[in-house]
């Protein structure tokens, strides 16, 4: 590009997939991923761009630790704010981009000095989840530290929007989505559902720049995001989410734009893919043209791989049919290891430059994988795959996963001990832990099984946010819902064959999949968490959100939690300024009385007993609130009760006609009491000694009458109340 100007060169650090907090509990690999984050944003306060876009997956988990954090905003204080004006001017409605209390750019906020500003969508690593559907990325965003931006709040109604950016007389239209799972995106797509807004004016004079985070090849059927789903206007689309580092800009000549995979910058998986050298790239944009400069990273972990097919090898091709060959065997593969560990060295030190070639290179990643089928019905004897890598342990970084055994099996599947059928082993070995979505080695597996009643995609579904999200009730609110689903269709069936019944499961089984195949099917979000136990310590037990069981999954239970709520509150010892009056045992009603309160008090009496104490527990049909509430609860019904009692050793007499309410002394007309009163938290029938016993309410005490209702009175009120008492 002759005669450009740097006033008209917009200069992006472009990155994708940190994966800030990979591994980071292992003592050798655990900084490797914010070491590498850090020379990215080295490099664009080096290089001095005007902008750094990040293309999803900054952090490994979408809840990460407080080390993981502290890096990421430390390296982006450090290298991202100073004194240098940005000279890139926002022409787009902000709000319209950035969501949240601050809905601009942090470099035009007035209380921050940004000098270069980094802009980024999530990924499905770091995706928002939880209760206010917040993401790392949020944090990050309020601290003023990061523009994120490509937000999908409706993942089956899409608009994007582009934030409008200018320098000079280039103009950069900069469009972002973020993570959307794959097959519903395809579905949304395929639907019409996606909308993309352009400038109102100059449309010919933008840049049109793209950064998503999808799969980019066609795992499944619907699996991935073609590229021709993306709209033709585009120049260039920056590629998240695929690891192997393709840098180079490639032409789509059917779209006529070019599409860049920056790839990961920490190698998260023992993959062909993952030893492809790391780079990240400055994008250069003048006008409506583009050049990319790749930089190679030089703080990677250095990572060979090699794959060998024993029946090939020179000199071991012939040992299957040896007696006692282990040993030598065993002796060759060392050697091939010892290879990949020196010339995994020699390439680190290579690309490093004078000041840093005396520093001690790392232990590198190393991987050999094997195929040790032996032809003509001979055998290799090889050594346990933990036992062979531990031999490496001051050698090699991943010390228990060096070499990895396969062998390619012709039958369809095979039989385990407890009788499930498994995929063929060469599926397998290509299903690799280490190099493979969970989802898809749980479909794998769910393939060669017959399930009856869970639908198997939404059970891969499950599990992966078990895995990948740490969603702790993932399985359990999938098993919970899918149950409830079945029994709910079943309902419908006239039939009462066996036969029909099992053809009625299938069927529906069969439907759920094909809706959660397409996209229809939406993920239940987690409903109401349970009260914490009192001897439930988080220190050392977790959260309780994450406890197996802390979640309620119907409205029955909902309601037994709050009957519970209001036993423990009539039973809960009595605060006031003196000293508190201990729990008392309360004997429970007789059964007679209960059945004749039910029917004029339309209630329901509870009997619970315990070893200590009985507790009269009242359930209403009604959704009512708890019976003792807290002061700021609204006042929904007055109850009535017994007068005080003269002395703590007398038990209040019961009533003549049976009903279980004590009889008014002479002489006293009988109190009422409002639970809404602000100083207490449960209602106090006692002398100003604080030592009088309380006692429960019978069923025929409670009206439901519309007169029952009054409003609270004053705090005044109550004070002076309980002083004349």
């Amino acid at each position: 590009m002759p005669g450009v100007r740097p006033a008209d060169t917009i200069r992006i650090l472009v990155a994708t997939d940190s994966h800030v907090g990979y591994n980071e509990r292992d003592h050798i690999r655990g900084d490797d991923s914010w070491k590498s984050f850090h020379e990215v944003m080295c490099l664009a306060s080096k290089r001095d761009v005007d902008m750094v876009l990040l293309g999803g997956d900054l952090f490994h988990e979408n809840k990460p630790s407080r080390k993981s954090m502290y890096q990421v905003m430390r390296s982006l204080r450090m290298n991202c704010l100073g004194e240098k004006p940005c000279e890139l001017e926002v022409l787009s409605d902000m709000s319209e981009n950035f969501q949240g209390a601050f809905n601009h750019v942090n470099y035009e906020d007035p209380d921050i000095n940004i000098s270069i500003p980094v802009f980024s969508i999530h990924g499905n690593h770091d995706d928002p989840s939880g209760q206010g559907h917040f993401a790392a990325l949020d944090l990050l965003q309020v601290s003023g530290l990061v523009n994120y931006f490509g937000r999908t709040p409706e993942s089956d109604n899409i608009h994007i929007k582009p934030v409008l950016l200018q320098k000079g007389n280039t103009k950069l239209a900069l469009y972002g989505m973020s993570n959307v799972r794959d097959e519903r995106l395809f579905r949304t797509f395929r639907d019409g559902k996606v909308k993309f807004f352009q400038p109102g004016t100059q449309k010919e004079d933008w840049f049109n720049l793209m950064t998503v985070h999808q799969n980019h090849h066609a795992y499944t059927e619907t699996g991935y995001l073609p590229e021709n789903f993306l709209p033709a206007f585009l120049d260039l689309v920056v590629w998240g989410h695929e690891h192997e580092c393709l840098i180079e800009p490639k032409l789509n000549p059917e779209m006529n734009f070019h599409v860049m995979q920056p790839g990961s910058s920490i190698a998260t998986s023992l993959m062909p893919g993952e030893a492809v050298p790391k780079h990240v790239a400055i994008l250069s944009v003048t006008g409506r043209d583009f050049k990319v400069e790749p930089i190679r990273l030089k703080t990677i972990r250095p990572f060979a791989m090699k794959e060998i097919v024993l029946s090939e090898e020179t000199g071991i091709k012939n040992l299957a049919k040896k007696q006692d060959h282990r040993a030598e065997l065993t002796r060759h593969l060392m050697a091939i290891v010892e290879e990949l560990i020196e010339q995994a060295t020699d390439e680190w030190k290579e690309i490093q430059e004078d000041e840093d070639a005396e520093e001690e290179p790392p232990k590198p990643l190393v991987r050999l994988r094997v195929e040790y089928s032996a032809p003509g019905g001979g055998h290799y004897d090889c050594e346990n795959p933990q036992r062979f890598s531990n031999r490496f342990v001051e050698k090699v970084a991943n010390t228990n996963d060096v070499i990895q055994f396969y062998r390619k099996k012709a039958s369809a599947s095979r039989k385990v001990a407890s009788g499930a059928d498994m995929p063929e082993e060469s599926v397998l070995a290509q299903l690799a832990v280490d190099s493979v979505q969970i989802e898809r080695l749980v479909r794998e597996f769910l393939e060669a099984q017959n399930l009856t009643i869970l639908p198997q995609n939404s059970f891969g579904d499950a599990v992966s946010q078990f895995v990948d999200k740490d969603d702790k009730h993932a399985m359990e609110m999938f098993v919970q819902d899918s149950l409830k689903s079945q029994i709910k269709h079943l309902m419908g069936v006239d039939q009462a064959d066996e036969e029909d019944l099992m053809n009625a499961v299938d069927q529906h089984r069969s439907k759920m999949e094909a809706l959660f195949a397409a996209g229809e099917l939406k993920r239940t979000r987690k409903g109401k968490v349970k009260p914490k136990p009192a001897n439930w310590n988080s220190d050392m037990d977790g959260s309780w959100s994450d406890a197996p069981g802390a979640l309620i999954h119907s409205s029955d239970e909902e309601e037994a939690e709050d009957d519970a709520d209001d036993a423990g509150s009539v039973v809960a010892p009595a605060k006031g300024r003196g000293k508190a009056a201990a729990p008392k045992k309360t004997a429970a009603p007789a059964k007679k009385a209960a059945a004749a309160n039910a029917g004029r008090g339309k209630k329901k009496v509870v009997e619970e007993e315990s070893e200590d104490e009985d507790i009269v527990m009242i359930d209403s049909d009604a959704d009512e609130s708890p019976l003792f509430v807290k002061p700021s609860a609204p006042t929904r019904a007055t109850k009535k009760a017994a007068p005080r009692k003269a002395s703590p050793a007398k038990r209040a007499p019961a009533a003549a006609r049976g009903s279980g309410r004590a009889a008014a002394p002479k002489g006293k007309s009988q109190s009422k009491l409002d639970f809404s009163q602000p100083s207490f938290s449960q209602p106090k029938i006692q002398a100003n000694g604080g030592n009088k016993k309380m006692r429960e309410l019978s069923g025929d005490e409670i009206s439901d009458d519309d007169a029952a209702f009054e409003p609270a009175p004053s705090t005044a009120t109550v004070r002076s109340t309980r002083s004349k008492r």
